[in-house]
C-alpha cells in the first residue's frame, strides 16, 4: 500500500529533523541526562515538526538503549511505540476531544503506571480546542502528576492557551523552515524515490510550502504523480499557478492602469487552468516584495520572497509611491479574503484588478483622494505647459511692451489731453521687413486637425486686436519646441503611453509654429512607432490642457534653421530695447 511521502519520511530521531536545531539539541540533552520535564508545549506554525519531535521524545524517554539523548528505534519500546501497538503513549486530537468529560477520564486513568514502557505519555494535539472547563479540569495534573506521567502538548494558536496551562509546562517555540533547508530535503528525499526533481522546481516547492516542511514534500508528491520531470514549469502547471514572469506581466499591466490589458491576461490564466485566488495571492506576494524594496532599500533583502530578481523589482517599482503600494497591497489582501465566501470567484477577482488599475473605483475615501491627486496633477501639468509656452514665444520674439515707447506729437498740452488718448498704446517704430514667402509642404506631410478656442467675443477691444495681428505678421522663424515647452508636453504624455512610445518620443524634436505643431523624427522607423492615433491624441490632449491648442505633423528629418534675415530682424529688434546701442 502507498504511503504519502510526508508519513514514510517523517523522522525517527532528533537528528532528522530539518530546521529547528535549537529545540532538538536541547531535547537530547535533556533525555541524555535524564532532566526531562513532566509537561511540555510544542508552539509554531503547522508543517514545522511539533508532533514529530513529541514522538521522538516520548520514544527517547522510553527506549532501552538511547544513543546521546536519540531512540536507538530498534528495542521493542521504540518498536512498539513507532507501529502505535503499546498503549502507555496515546495521542489525542484535542480539536474532537474538547469536553470536560474526554479530560476527566484521561485524567482518572493517568494514576495508572504503565504496563510495558517506563513513562506513560500523552501527546495532546491542538490543546487549543479545549474547552475552559476541560483547561480547568487538566490544571491539577499538570501542576502535580504522578512519576511515571509527562504530557506533551502542541498547538498553533497560542494565545488561545490559558496562562494557568502556559505557567505550568516548558514551553518550545517551533520557527518556519527556511527555503534552502526545504529545498535541500526535496532533493533527497526526491533522489531516494527516484523522482526527477529540478533543483528550480524544488526552489519553487520549497517557496509554496512558506516554510513547512510537511507541505513541501505534500506538493512534491502532488507534481511526481504527474509523471516526468518536476521542474518549475511542470509545478506551475500541476498546482494552477501563474509564474512569476505571467505576475510580473500583470502586476506591469496594473501600475501602468492597463485595465483592458489586465482582464485580457486575468482571462488567458483562468482559460489554462490558474486559480484566480492563486494569481491575487502571487500578486499580493509581488506588492509585499515592492514595498519591502521601496521602504528598506538597504536591509529589507532578507525579507523578501526570493522569486523575483533585483532588476524586476526595479523595473516595476520604479516610479511607484508607497502609497500606492500599500492600497494595492490592501486592496488585494481583502479581495483574497473575499473569495472564500463567493459565489463567483471570476468576477470578484475581475473588479478586484479594476480597483487596482483605478483607485477612483474603490468606492471609499481613497477613491476620493485620488480624483483630488488626479486634478491637482492636471492643474500643474497645465501650468508648466503654460509657463514653457510663453517662455518659448519670449525667446523666439520680444515683447512688444518691452520696446521703447516713442512720446507722439502733439497739438495741445499733455494734461489738457482726453484720458482715453493718453492711455493708447505707442505705436511701432518702423515697419517690419517683409518675410520670405513659406516653404511648401512636403509631399505626403500628415496634418490633423485639433479643434480650437471658440473665438472671442465681439466685445473685445479692437486696437489690442491690431495689434496682436502685427504681432504675427512680424514674428520670426518657428522657434524649436525641443526648448522647456517640448519637454514639458513630452514629459506630461508619458503618463498617457505605454513605455515602448515613450523612448521613441525622447528622439524626436518638436517645432511650434503657430498652432501647428511639426514632430521631427531622426528615422523612419521612429516615425512609424509614433505616427499613430494614440500618439497623436495623446500629444494633442496635453498640448490642449496646457491651454495651448494644436495641429500635428509627423515627419522625418532635423528641425529647420534659421535664415540670415531672420537671425538680422531678430538682432534689430533686441537692438530696440536698448538706448545705448546702434546698429547700421
Amino acid at each position: 500500500m502507498y504511503q504519502a511521502l510526508y508519513r514514510k519520511w517523517r523522522p525517527k530521531t532528533f537528528s532528522d529533523v530539518i530546521g529547528q536545531s535549537h529545540i532538538t539539541q536541547t531535547l537530547r540533552r535533556q533525555v541524555a541526562e535524564g532532566r526531562t520535564s513532566h509537561a511540555y508545549l510544542f508552539t509554531g506554525t503547522r508543517g514545522t515538526g511539533k508532533t514529530t519531535c513529541a514522538k521522538i521524545l516520548a520514544k527517547a524517554v522510553n527506549c532501552e538503549h538511547p544513543v546521546d539523548g536519540d531512540p536507538c528505534c530498534q528495542c521493542p519500546s521504540c518498536v512498539g511505540i513507532e507501529n502505535g501497538s503499546f498503549l502507555d503513549v496515546l495521542e489525542l486530537d484535542a480539536a474532537s476531544n474538547n469536553g470536560v468529560d474526554q479530560v476527566r477520564a484521561l485524567r482518572d486513568e493517568a494514576i495508572y503506571s504503565p504496563a510495558n514502557v517506563k513513562k506513560r505519555v500523552y501527546i495532546v494535539d491542538e490543546v487549543h480546542m479545549l474547552s475552559t472547563p476541560a483547561f480547568n479540569a487538566l490544571l491539577k495534573i499538570l501542576e502535580e502528576p504522578p512519576e511515571h506521567l509527562m504530557f506533551i502538548l502542541a498547538t498553533t494558536e497560542l494565545h488561545k492557551v490559558p496562562a494557568t496551562i502556559l505557567s505550568r509546562c516548558q514551553r518550545f517555540s517551533f520557527k518556519r523552515i527556511r527555503p534552502q533547508d526545504i529545498a535541500a530535503r526535496l532533493l533527497y528525499v526526491a533522489e531516494q524515490e527516484g523522482i526527477g526533481l529540478t533543483a528550480d522546481g524544488a526552489e519553487l516547492l520549497s517557496r509554496l510550502a512558506d516554510g513547512a516542511l510537511r507541505d513541501g514534500l505534500s506538493l512534491l508528491d502532488q507534481c511526481a504523480a504527474v509523471g516526468g520531470t518536476v521542474d518549475s514549469r511542470a509545478v506551475l502547471e500541476a498546482l494552477g499557478l501563474a509564474g512569476n514572469l505571467q505576475t510580473a506581466q500583470l502586476m506591469e499591466r496594473i501600475l501602468g492602469r492597463d485595465a483592458k490589458g489586465a482582464l485580457l491576461q486575468l482571462d488567458q490564466l483562468y482559460q489554462g487552468g490558474k486559480d484566480v485566488g492563486a494569481v491575487l495571492g502571487e500578486l499580493s506576494t509581488l506588492v509585499r516584495d515592492l514595498l519591502l524594496r521601496r521602504t528598506a532599500p538597504e536591509g529589507g533583502a532578507a525579507l523578501l520572497s526570493g522569486g523575483y530578481d533585483s532588476s524586476t523589482l526595479d523595473r516595476l517599482g520604479k516610479d511607484i509611491s508607497a502609497t500606492r503600494l500599500i492600497y494595492l497591497a490592501t486592496t488585494l489582501q481583502k479581495a483574497s479574503a473575499d473569495l472564500y465566501y463567493s459565489s463567483n470567484r471570476r468576477t470578484d477577482a475581475e473588479l478586484c484588478l479594476l480597483r487596482l488599475c483605478d483607485e477612483s473605483l474603490s468606492g471609499d475615501l481613497t477613491a476620493l483622494e485620488a480624483r483630488i491627486q488626479r486634478l491637482e496633477e492636471g492643474v500643474q501639468r497645465g501650468q508648466v505647459l503654460r509657463a514653457a509656452a510663453a517662455g518659448s514665444a519670449g525667446a523666439a520674439k520680444p515683447s512688444p511692451q518691452s520696446a521703447p515707447a516713442k512720446t507722439p506729437v502733439r497739438d495741445t498740452p499733455p494734461w489738457e489731453a482726453p484720458a482715453e488718448e493718453a492711455e493708447r498704446p505707442p505705436l511701432p517704430e518702423e515697419p517690419p521687413l517683409p518675410e520670405e514667402p513659406p516653404l511648401p509642404e512636403e509631399p505626403g506631410e500628415r496634418v490633423f486637425d485639433v479643434p480650437e478656442a471658440p473665438p472671442a467675443a465681439d466685445t473685445a477691444p479692437k486696437a489690442p486686436a491690431a495689434a496682436g495681428t502685427a504681432q504675427s505678421a512680424e514674428q520670426p522663424a518657428p522657434a524649436a519646441a525641443g526648448g522647456s515647452w517640448w519637454r514639458a508636453l513630452a514629459e506630461g504624455c508619458k503618463g498617457r503611453l505605454p513605455p515602448m512610445y515613450r523612448v521613441f518620443l525622447d528622439m524626436c524634436t518638436g517645432v511650434l509654429e503657430g498652432d501647428l505643431l511639426t514632430v521631427y523624427a531622426p528615422d523612419d522607423i521612429t516615425l512609424g512607432r509614433l505616427d499613430n492615433d494614440r500618439v497623436r491624441n495623446a500629444l494633442a490632449e496635453e498640448a490642449a490642457g496646457g491651454g495651448v491648442p494644436v495641429r500635428l505633423a509627423f515627419r522625418v528629418g532635423e528641425p529647420p534653421r534659421a535664415t540670415p534675415r531672420e537671425n538680422l530682424q531678430n538682432l534689430l529688434k533686441f537692438g530696440s530695447q536698448f538706448d545705448n546701442i546702434e546698429i547700421k
